[in-house]
């Protein structure tokens, strides 16, 4: 050991020493740094959403400096030829000035709306993957709920993001955001009235209101809540998939210091990286394409982030229903597709833990996490259900498909509003067959056959270990090299 390396350990020693003699964290740090985490690609996926949503605030923080929230109206001299003496907001020219007059304003910009994208799909996928293996279930069924309520948060927050800038496309994003809350019944009016200040556009209130809400408010929520979601992680121990040495009891993987440590820092500057090569070679939401935003004004083939274009197809497939009771319009056609089918697909959501338990009776706690093949029906279901969203996720693009592809609007909504119950149902069928096939037949459903396992017997000969050209049953064995049995867990 040289005498850099000397020093670094002693100073460390005695910062160590100082700090439990004062605050006493000796014990918990140790605990920490013994916490084992599962080695399945699949818990990645969190990382992946939390690793963005740091890529967020750091960006968002720079863009802040230089957004002006207010509608008031100016004449643009700045560099873009093409707006050159155009009258728009204030708060579309400071994104405009940012995006092409501030250094590294477009790239800051291009990566924190990347960084959006990829927070709520990597929560989407997330949640999926707890779906299909049922980590939903007791004990984790409160954790469950806050990533669901992360979810909400985040589409939000994104919708409030880019309905900032000010600019044609966010502007109509916002006039049928106004029209969705007005139709609501009976407080929708007085909601409309409270968020935007009075009819549509609203008052100047509305810019500092809506800034305020997405720079604060829900980021500090959702820090909030992913804080909340790892404390229980860590008190509640990793689930984990069935496996060598695997038991409730136990969690088999790698510890957190140094491996996982390291490997978290490795995942978290890949992340970054990732993120900042898109915001520098792949161009999002080029807002001085759209212009800004009037009133009058209005665009063809317009398209939200994917992350609202579900909610769009929902408001495109439904049929021209309104409830008029005594020649009054009580519930608008926009409330179906626009609030009551998010709503519902929420609350099936929130719901399924209850349901589940209901039906299967279910109540014991569960650790170790079910194969996807292994629950048949749930899998079915949730293919299904996922299958549904889906269609209205494409129903969401039909006016591109016929750009595209020649296909009338018309023509593509009658189909879909066939196909959104007939598709779902045939998944449903076809899934459940296949998760049948794969318990019988026990093999990977994207690998062929790959030969006999065999084992030596104790006279010298060889005994087969499958039972059938499909079905592999490999003798019980220790768990993989590199991995530690973790600690036991009291029920």
């Amino acid at each position: 050991m040289n005498l850099i390396e000397r020093y670094v350990h002693r100073r460390f020693e005695r910062a160590s020493r100082v700090a439990e003699q004062r605050v006493g964290l000796a014990g918990a740090v140790r605990w920490a740094l013994r916490y084992v985490f599962p080695d399945h690609w699949s818990f990645l996926l969190g990382e992946i959403a939390l690793y963005s949503f740091v890529v967020l605030v750091a960006t968002g923080i720079f863009l802040t400096l230089y957004y002006v929230p207010s509608d008031s109206q100016v004449i643009y001299h700045g560099s873009y030829a093409l707006l050159y003496g155009q009258q728009m907001s204030e708060a579309y020219r400071s994104v405009l000035d940012l995006s092409l007059n501030v250094p590294a304003g477009l790239l800051f910009r291009q990566v924190h709306h990347w960084a959006a994208n990829v927070f709520i799909a990597s929560i989407v996928l997330h949640l999926i993957r707890i779906f299909f293996t049922g980590a939903y279930r007791k004990p984790r069924d409160l954790n469950y709920f806050i990533g669901l309520t992360m979810l909400m948060l985040a589409i939000l927050e994104g919708f409030a993001g880019y309905s900032l800038v000010d600019d044609l496309l966010s502007g109509m994003g916002l006039a049928i955001a106004y029209s969705v809350a007005l139709s609501i019944p009976f407080i929708g009016a007085q909601m409309a009235s409270l968020v935007w200040g009075g009819p549509f556009p609203g008052k100047s209130a509305f810019w500092p209101r809506l800034e305020i809400v997405h720079v604060l408010i829900i980021p500090a929520a959702l820090a909030v809540l992913i804080t909340l979601h790892l404390a229980m992680i860590m008190r509640q121990h990793h689930s984990q998939f069935p496996g060598p040495g695997r038991r409730e009891s136990n969690v088999v993987g790698t510890p957190m210091w140094p491996a996982y440590a390291l490997r978290s820092i490795g995942l978290l500057l890949a992340v970054a990286g990732v993120l900042f090569l898109l915001g520098g070679l792949v161009q999002i939401n080029p807002i001085w394409q759209w212009g800004p935003y009037h009133p009058y004004l209005s665009e063809n083939g317009a398209q939200p982030d994917w992350y609202i274009g579900w909610l769009i197809g929902a408001l495109r497939l439904m049929p021209n229903w309104e409830l008029v009771i005594a020649g009054r319009t009580v519930i608008p056609n926009p409330f179906w597709g626009g609030a009551a089918f998010p709503l519902f697909v929420f609350v099936v959501m929130f719901a399924w833990p209850a349901i589940e338990r209901r039906v299967t009776g279910d109540i014991r706690r569960h650790d170790l996490l079910d194969r996807p093949r292994d629950r048949p029906v749930r899998t079915a279901i949730g293919a299904a259900f996922l299958s549904w969203v889906v269609i209205v996720f494409a129903v969401g693009s039909t006016d591109r498909i016929f750009y595209r592809m020649g296909i009338t609007y018309t023509t593509q909504i009658h189909v879909w509003r066939v196909g959104i119950w007939v598709l779902p149902i045939a998944i449903f069928f076809i899934t459940r067959s296949a998760c049948r096939s794969l318990q019988r037949s026990g093999s990977h459903p994207l690998r062929a056959w790959q030969g006999n396992v065999v084992r030596r017997r104790p006279d010298g000969g060889l005994e087969i270990l499958t039972d059938s050209p499909d079905r592999i049953v490999p003798p019980a064995s220790e768990p993989p090299v590199g991995t530690v049995p973790g600690r036991e867990f009291e029920e």
